[in-house]
């Protein structure tokens, strides 16, 4: 900290210092004031000018400073001067006041915030940057943060100081005025009852209503800010065009047509999305013949003859296509035309926010909903376009078992498929840049994972970094970067599982300057609208998070939003997320995990129990894995929860359900389980909870009690 900052720095703390050590706050109160009314009022008939600029001197240094009068002082301010001279000197004083309260604050603070946190504040400036002005008016016109917040806070920004004044100077004129007519209507009263006369009462409401009103102004603005280029149909042949019919856009379209609306769903390639084709659907099935083929090789420990079956590797992949065709009537054209969904077949083009175009045909629409989607990342690595590679999209394609398959990525998609493959017969390795596979989970439950793949001869190759791809005459081989120098692999088929990006290109968005994230997904608001209210994106192109049952959960709300707004709007409800990597066993997890309520700082307990010890587990012979629960300190509130085990997907039901409505683990505890049932896990880590948390003071009071019963009975 240099000499002015040091010396502006021990200025500001004698004078707020000085206001509360000799209790000058209580010279700025009401009842100081209607005590010296008159003779203020006085001195200020016979003193105009000099009365003015004490006042106006005062206002500009209790602002400056940021002491707690403003709102007081703005309102004694009406009663003396009136109310066109104490709007002028107010408005004039307070802006004065609060922009040098923003140059005490960006001189004392703004480079040190800046080089401790620049790098984090970095889209935060860039916002400030572009839309600085408009934000400073909305938190000037209504009054989120205390005045004195905004002077600080808008100091540490880029935010230019003749900016900051005139847009503070309007921004603050209408609330300034209903303050003022407040200190009129007071000074006018001589007596309490005329304290509640008309014209106050009417001053009350406004400033009652005034955020609200200010809200819807500031709405109103924006609006006619993004919209003006863009003219709006008289009429619209819909109330809702849908774009991609994956989970996003079949549930948003199914929710419009029970509402009775007119919805047109528009899809360029397969209805279902990636879910069905791609995705869920094709993976589970391959799963589920790669799991039947690992039982068959554990027969002996049924007590039957042990015979692995052989693999045919293209009636398996027929068995997921068919697994697809039989499911695709879900989500066909056929079942949601006669829901009441205008289907079309064919690539939209968003040509302004009320107009989209298929083909030949151009559809005017009140609200755009998009969900297109997402598609595997595809890393630009040298040589990976001289080599076959598959993705998640088109490893369904393949024709022959891989011998050696290479897995790049060890998040759930690459986790599922590589044990899947092995399971049908391929050697595997999985190589990933970190240290462990499913990282986003605990330690222990990735160690977990690591090990049943190393018992199923699954290589692991942790903080491997793939750099390139080479071609030999027999066989691929892939270079790693590693901390040992470099490592290279050898391979048949590559599947590239580096996760998945949105599909946000070749539609128009760009056109429109539809906002992204710096993920590369649309930005939203929590009610799900980009920067056009009237459009709104919802599944894995918005994300946050990438899970079809996620997609489905925002398309009521992106359905909902859009076609009732300007009535009612909700927000989004991320506070119970849950999900599952379909390995064997399976990781199912909802709320937080120990990494997640570390970083927050959140006090917790753990309860775990061990799925070894659970009789039907045993019979099944599928006792390997755990449930472990972490709860508030000294408290059975669940915070979150993960079961590592044989159906851990189903299992974790009963948790999700219990910590959306509050339950606790006594309510679980207290509900009766089937015997045997792998349901009963959920029962005994509750049991573990009370055990643990059992008063430890009160046994030895029991022991007394009951040998005081027994010679009671004795006698």
């Amino acid at each position: 900290m240099n000499k002015k900052q040091t010396s502006l720095l021990l200025i500001f703390a004698i004078v707020v210092g000085s206001f509360f050590f000799f209790d000058l706050g209580s010279y700025l109160n009401l009842a100081f004031f209607q005590d010296q009314r008159d003779a203020l009022v006085s001195y200020q008939e016979n003193n105009f000018f000099l009365s003015a600029l004490v006042y106006f001197l005062l206002y500009v240094f209790l602002t400056a400073f940021s002491l707690p009068a403003a709102t007081l002082v703005t309102v004694i301010g009406g009663a003396i001067f009136g109310f066109w001279w104490g709007l002028l000197l107010i408005s004039f004083a307070s802006t004065i006041g609060a922009s040098l309260a923003f140059l005490m604050a960006r001189t004392i603070l703004h480079d040190w915030v800046q080089q401790k946190y620049g790098h984090r504040l970095k889209p935060i400036n860039a916002g400030i940057k572009k839309d600085g002005i408009f934000y400073l008016f909305t938190l000037r016109l209504i009054p989120v943060f205390p005045f004195f917040l905004v002077n600080v806070l808008m100091a540490l920004t880029p935010i230019r100081l003749r900016d900051f004044y005139w847009v503070s100077q309007l921004g603050m004129l209408f609330g300034t005025a209903l303050y003022v007519e407040v200190g009129v209507q007071l000074g006018m009263a001589e007596s309490l009852p005329a304290v509640f006369s008309l014209g106050m009462l009417r001053i009350v409401i406004l400033l009652a209503i005034f955020p609200w009103l200010s809200k819807w102004f500031i709405a109103w603005l924006k609006r006619r800010k993004i919209y003006k280029n863009f003219p709006r149909p008289k009429s619209y042949d819909a109330n809702l065009v849908v774009i991609g019919a994956g989970s996003a856009g079949l549930v948003t379209s199914y929710i419009a047509a029970l509402t009775k609306a007119r919805v047109i769903l528009i899809e360029k390639s397969e209805m279902g999305g990636d879910c069905l084709n791609t995705g869920c659907v094709p993976s589970k099935a391959l799963i589920r013949r790669a799991g039947v083929n690992h039982l068959l090789s554990r027969a002996d420990e049924f007590g039957l003859q042990s015979s692995r079956a052989k693999v045919d590797f293209a009636k398996v992949m027929q068995g997921v296509r068919d697994s697809i065709a039989a499911i695709a009537p879900h989500d066909s054209v056929e079942r949601y035309t006669k829901l009441g969904v205008e289907c079309i077949q064919g690539e939209a083009e968003i040509l302004s926010p009320f107009l989209v175009k298929v083909g030949d045909k151009e559809i005017s629409t009140r609200h755009i909903v998009i969900a297109t989607g997402a598609r595997p990342n595809v890393p630009d690595t040298p040589g990976l376009d001289q080599i076959e590679y598959v993705t998640s999209d088109t490893v369904w394609n393949l024709s022959k078992l891989p011998e050696r398959f290479l897995v790049l990525g060890a998040g759930p998609i690459g986790c599922e498929l590589a044990q899947a493959f092995s399971r049908l017969g391929s050697r595997v390795t999985v190589a990933d840049k970190g240290i462990r596979p499913v990282a986003m989970e605990d330690v222990d439950v990735s160690d977990f994972v690591h090990e049943q793949f190393s018992r199923e001869g699954i290589s692991f190759l942790g903080k491997h970094e793939v750099i390139g791809f080479e071609k030999n005459a027999s066989e691929n081989v892939a270079v790693f970067k590693t901390e040992q120098g470099e490592a290279r692999t050898v391979f048949d088929v590559v599947l590239v599982a580096l996760g998945r990006k949105p599909n946000t290109e070749g539609f128009g968005l760009e056109e429109l300057n539809v906002e992204k994230n710096p993920q590369g997904a649309i930005k939203v608001n929590q009610y799900l609208q980009t920067n056009y209210p009237n459009i709104l994106a919802c599944g894995d192109v918005a994300g946050p998070y990438q899970f079809t049952h996620m997609a489905a959960h925002q398309a009521w709300y992106a359905s909902i939003n859009s076609l009732f707004s300007g009535f009612r709007k909700f927000r989004v409800d991320y506070s119970l997320v849950p999900w599952a990597t379909f390995t064997d066993p399976e990781v199912a997890r909802a709320g937080l995990n120990e990494i997640q309520a570390t970083e927050k700082g959140i006090a917790y307990d753990i309860s775990k129990y061990d799925i070894n010890e659970l009789d039907r587990a045993i019979v099944d012979r599928e006792n390997k894995g755990f449930v472990k629960v972490l709860t508030q300190k000294d408290k059975d509130k669940i915070l979150g929860v993960c079961i590592v085990g044989y159906h851990a997907s189903d299992l974790i039901a009963e948790f999700i359900l219990a910590m959306k409505h509050g339950l606790g683990l006594k309510s679980i505890l207290g509900t009766i389980h089937i015997y045997p049932t792998l349901a009963e896990s959920n029962k005994f880590v509750a049991g573990e909870w009370r055990k643990n948390h059992a008063p430890e003071w009160i046994y030895p009071w029991l022991e007394k009690f009951h040998r005081w019963r027994r010679n009671a009975q004795d006698k």
